[in-house]
C-alpha cells in the first residue's frame, strides 16, 4: 500500500530517502547532459551547490569536454576506476531498457544506492539491484527529494517566498 501523498510504490518510504541524501555524497549521474537546460543537467547543478560530488557519465561526452568542471567518464566502470572517491548513489537519467546494464554496474562498482529517475522504471533491474543487497529508488528526482527535505527549492530561483503577481486594481472595500 502506498503511504499518504507517495505517488507510487517505487520510491521507497520517506524516511529511506531522507537517509539515502543525508548518508552518501558521491553521486554518479548516467545520462548527464552537457546541456545545461536539460534537467540532468539542472539537478546536477543544484546537487552540487548543496555538497554532493557529481560524477559525470556520459559516452558521448567523454573525453571529449567536461561537463560542470568535471571530467566526463564513458561508463561507470570507468568513473569507479579513476575518479577519486567511491560512487555511492547511481543517478540514472537514461531510459528504462537501459537500466538492467547499469544495474550491472552498479553492483560491480560497489555503489549503495540505484536511483532511477522520474518516469524510469524497469523492475527487472530493480529487483537484481535489491538482490545485491543495494538500495533502489525508482521514478523520483534526487533534486526534487532534497528540495523537499531541505527547503532548497529557492535556490536557483524557485520558491524565494517573493510574490511576484499583484492585482492590477485594487479590491473594492466594504
Amino acid at each position: 500500500m502506498t503511504a499518504v501523498g507517495e505517488r507510487n510504490e517505487w520510491g521507497l518510504a520517506p524516511a529511506d530517502r531522507y537517509h539515502i541524501l543525508t548518508s552518501y555524497r558521491t553521486i554518479g549521474m548516467v545520462g548527464l547532459s552537457s546541456n545545461y537546460y536539460n534537467a540532468s543537467s539542472f539537478a546536477a547543478i543544484y546537487l552540487a551547490a548543496n555538497g554532493y560530488d557529481i560524477v559525470p557519465i556520459n559516452p558521448v561526452q567523454a573525453g571529449k569536454r567536461e561537463i560542470l568542471g568535471r571530467p566526463v567518464y564513458a561508463s561507470l566502470l570507468e568513473a569507479a576506476e579513476h575518479h577519486p572517491h567511491q560512487i555511492e548513489i547511481v543517478d540514472v537519467f537514461r531510459p528504462a531498457h537501459e537500466v538492467p546494464e547499469i544495474a550491472e554496474q552498479t553492483i560491480e562498482i560497489g555503489a549503495d544506492v540505484l536511483w532511477c529517475q522520474l518516469g524510469v522504471i524497469n523492475e527487472e533491474a530493480a529487483e537484481t539491484a535489491r538482490r545485491a543487497g543495494k538500495l533502489v529508488v525508482m521514478d523520483r528526482c534526487c533534486k526534487i527529494e532534497h528540495a523537499r527535505f531541505f527547503g532548497g527549492l529557492r535556490t536557483i530561483g524557485l520558491n524565494t517566498g517573493v510574490v511576484t503577481s499583484r492585482l492590477s486594481m485594487p479590491l473594492p472595500r466594504g
